[in-house]
């Protein structure tokens, strides 16, 4: 019996001791327990503090707090897997969730927004699904909103217009569906980023979308069901934005007005109801005369009246037998004139071919009066053959002209299969470095004109500048800055027969990666046409005065294509050439650039074998072998015992082995020992960009972000 007594007395005791131990903690961090309760792996450990025995949970690992109210849980990248508890609702100062990353699955609980006070909810990169809640227009302070890359479905809620403060929105790669709600651009007028790409959103754009006046970099509305014509109102958006509608249902006239003149055709592929400039495909009298596209016009405009034989109405127009006399003496007259001009043109200039001779830079002197001739066995149009023999300026501080360049003196710096590098150096001191990309080939004057213009509109400190052209049907040359350090490649293993070779530090690399980095996003997400670089490596990656990094580079495969030069065929060539020319140094020089053409395809994404666009996660894939190879200071073939691997699966091997950190990293970093955590984020990053699969891998931007996080005072 008092045994019975003691037994009963020590499970009362624990009793109250339990509920002691409860009660330490207050209310807010028993709804995070809850929230804690709701997941079912966390492989990482991030949240073994979560305990009951505090009393506050405001030192919990992502738990920040103000005045011991929970204000933000960020728990991003931990591989969660779990559902969303409702209980994050009932923490009444809650402003930030981050939950990015992960892997949560099922809906979106509407008693989460019941924390009205909610300022971001960022949850992209997990498994949610589902529809967003009604209740989301609670959150009147909401400024970011971002699901991307769930598989959330149904239509947008009207009630989300009342988010009235929203500068974020990123629904991209979901299931939505439906139209947009009915005054989406009136409602949210202080959006700064737009992102719906990738879903199923249909009806037609709403025209209210012009108002949007604060938009910033890319509006993405690509990859969905849109239909009906382009507002013209989207004119009306900021000038520096550029709009993504490729890849609906879009169809009619692209308007002419606004932020939409001068835009490529890459903004409007995938619609094969668009006509008109810039697309090839010129609108029909139909599409050209439709009230939709000329609202000021009557919708009988013009007269369509014909009788019945085909012949004009009253007051329809010429009869058919005047209109083919017409056209004949038309025909003859031209022929007339065109004999006569050319008789008199054989006459005045003799044809002959003008030619920039070994384009020896020194041998140039003033030039004569040119003559524009064209040989019978050009097949090309004649709009397109015409030589220009005038350097084109891309740049308004341009004051060189080509007799300055022809008078220059030059130095080889390199070449590839594309061309030869040259160091200019004019005779104001100017030093410039100008690519000769061959001689002869198709004459695609137009199309190289285009091209070109529009590399030298991309303007960042971390993207070599394309100052100006030269083209003729012997000569093509593009002219860029000069970057006066050598290449990453140099700088990582050194140049083929340096004695003395001086090691990158820590902060030098870092500073380098993260310029590479701000250089690849703004060719992604903020130039005008969203491009995609598709051959970065470190060797055309140029270092600056400061050491800055510039890439280089960009757009010149394209150019070289257009430009008819053989790759394969000029390269021996070029080799040939440089070793005449260089003295002394030709079998180190030719070594370091067939060396650079075999580690190539070490940068290359494994989705390139089999995908021919090249995307813009082939940039990112190449700048985390780039990475791998700043930090480990290995060659992108690395020598494992008798065999050899490239870099990615070494570092994978390395992974799997548990080797340790300082087996990895470059020996000449053993000075910064200081820094390893900043080399861990990095190579955390560099194992993100160089996942198998495209979609895994980070954006340029994300990546740029975490780089931004990273102290300061590491540089």
């Amino acid at each position: 019996m008092l045994a019975r007594r003691s037994s009963i007395i020590l499970f009362i005791l624990s009793l109250c001791s339990f509920h002691v131990f409860v009660g330490c903690l207050n209310n807010e961090g028993i709804a995070l327990v809850s929230f804690k309760n709701s997941i079912q792996q966390d492989p990482q450990g991030s949240m073994n503090n979560w305990n009951y025995s505090d009393e506050t949970p405001c030192f919990w690992n992502g738990i920040t707090c103000n005045d011991q109210k929970v204000v933000s849980v960020s728990i991003p990248k931990k591989k969660l897997t779990g559902f969303l508890s409702a209980s994050l609702g009932s923490l009444s100062e809650l402003r930030h969730v981050n939950l990015r990353n992960n892997k949560f699955f099922g809906s979106l609980p509407a008693e989460l927004f019941a924390a009205q006070g909610l300022q971001s909810l960022v949850l992209y990169g997990n498994l949610f699904s589902g529809k967003i809640p009604d209740e989301i227009g609670k959150l009147s302070y909401l400024q970011a909103l971002d699901l991307s890359e769930n598989f959330f479905n149904g239509s947008l809620p009207v009630s989300l217009l009342q988010c009235k403060r929203l500068r974020v929105l990123d629904l991209s790669q979901n299931n939505f569906s439906g139209f947009l709600p009915k005054g989406f651009g009136t409602n949210l007028v202080l959006l700064e980023r737009l992102d719906l790409s990738y879903n199923k959103f249909g009806g037609s754009i709403p025209s209210d979308l012009g108002s949007l006046s604060n938009l910033q970099g890319t509006v993405d509305l690509s990859h969905n069901l849109f239909n009906g014509s382009i507002p013209p109102s989207l004119g009306n958006l900021p000038e520096k934005v550029y709009i993504d509608l490729t890849y609906n249902n879009l169809s009619g006239p692209i308007p002419q007005n606004g932020t939409l003149i001068n835009r490529g055709p890459t903004a409007f592929i995938g619609n094969p109801g668009l006509c008109g400039p810039p697309l090839k495909d010129p609108c029909s009298d139909s599409k050209a005369s439709s009230p939709s596209s000329y609202p000021f016009l009557p919708s009988n405009y013009p007269p369509q009246g014909t009788d019945e034989k085909g012949g004009g109405g009253r007051g329809s127009g010429l009869s058919k037998s005047a209109v083919i006399a017409i056209i004949v003496c038309d025909v003859i007259g031209i022929c007339i004139v065109g004999l006569l001009f050319s008789y008199c043109y054989s006459r005045m200039c003799p044809c002959g071919k003008k030619k920039i001779d070994g384009y020896g830079f020194g041998k140039g002197g003033k030039r004569g009066k040119e003559c524009l001739c064209f040989r019978k066995d050009e097949s090309e149009t004649l709009s397109e053959n015409v030589e220009q023999y005038d350097l084109v300026p891309l740049d308004s501080q341009v004051a060189f002209d080509l007799d300055e360049l022809l008078k220059a003196s030059a130095f080889v710096l390199g070449k590839s299969g594309i061309g030869i590098v040259y160091k200019v150096v004019l005779e104001d001191g100017l030093v410039l470095a100008v690519r000769r990309l061959g001689e002869g080939g198709s004459q695609r004057f137009k199309e190289f004109q285009t091209e070109v213009e529009a590399i030298g509109k991309l303007k960042h400190p971390n993207i070599v500048s394309l100052r100006a052209y030269y083209w003729s049907v012997d000569e093509k040359l593009l002219i860029y800055d000069y970057v006066p350090n050598g290449n990453l490649t140099s700088a990582i293993h050194g140049k083929p027969g340096m004695v003395t070779f001086t090691p990158l530090s820590w902060s030098m690399r870092l500073k380098i990666m993260k310029g590479v980095a701000k250089g690849l996003a703004y060719l992604h997400e903020y130039s005008p046409k969203k491009y995609v670089h598709g051959d970065l490596k470190p060797s055309n990656i140029l270092l600056g005065h400061n050491m800055e990094p510039k890439i280089s580079d960009f757009g010149l495969g394209r150019l070289a294509n257009i430009a008819g030069g053989s790759p394969t065929l000029q390269s021996s060539r070029m080799i040939s050439e440089l070793q005449q020319r260089q003295q002394g140094n030709a079998p180190s020089e030719v070594a370091t650039v067939a060396s650079a053409a075999s580690f190539g395809s070490f940068y290359q994404a494994p989705e390139a074998l089999k995908v021919v666009k090249p995307s813009q996660k082939w940039d990112v894939y190449s700048y985390g072998v780039i990475l791998l190879e700043m930090i480990t200071g290995k060659s992108p073939l690395v020598q494992v015992g008798t065999s050899e691997i490239d870099i990615v699966h070494w570092m994978q091997l390395c992974i799997e082995e548990k080797k340790p950190l300082s087996d990895v990293l470059d020996p000449f970093l053993a000075e910064d020992a200081d820094k390893e955590e900043e080399m861990i984020t990095v190579l955390k990053i560099a194992m993100a960009c160089i996942q198998t699969s495209p979609e895994r891998r980070p954006s340029m931007r994300h990546v740029c972000d975490t780089f931004e996080r990273l102290p300061v005072s590491s540089e």
